[in-house]
């Protein structure tokens, strides 16, 4: 094989600082996250996410039309914060930068979907079981949020 036809290599992913996987899996024992996601002018949304551990990323569950997904399509880029059940985040909270993936429906999809189950017991499952009852939540996906 000459070197004009060897595909196309690319440059191999830049490093993930360890402390700030760390910082990404520790918030996995938090009970809520604050999300932040960007819209096309740049501008962050931020809301208040159930979250697990997955390895050494998180998982997050959100409805598939919601805004995270549709801001997700256009920039994987995310902020996480540790919050309340409202959002809220104090003011010393530090942030924490990673990349969001929607996954989903794919096999790990039930295996993922159990660990918030696991995580939140029967709040997870009475909300997920108002949201099907209401047809409000329709599909939900699984996000896989990874140290950027």
């Amino acid at each position: 094989m000459t070197t004009s036809d060897r595909p196309a290599t690319h440059d191999p992913p830049h490093p993930v600082d360890p402390r700030a996987a760390d910082r990404l899996r520790a918030l996995g024992d938090e009970r809520f996250v604050s999300l932040t996601t960007f819209r096309r002018t740049g501008v962050p949304v931020a809301t208040a996410v159930w979250i697990a551990r997955d390895g050494d990323d998180l998982v997050v569950t959100t409805p598939a039309g919601s805004g995270k997904v549709k801001r997700l399509r256009h920039d994987s880029r995310v902020e996480l914060r540790p919050c309340d059940r409202f959002g809220r985040v104090a003011d010393d909270a530090e942030v924490v930068v990673a990349t969001a993936e929607i996954v989903g429906p794919d096999v790990d999809e039930p295996r993922r979907e159990g660990l918030l189950r696991d995580k939140y017991g029967l709040e997870y499952r009475a909300i997920i079981g108002v949201e099907k009852l209401s047809r409000r939540g329709g599909d939900r996906l699984i996000l896989r949020i990874s140290a950027a």
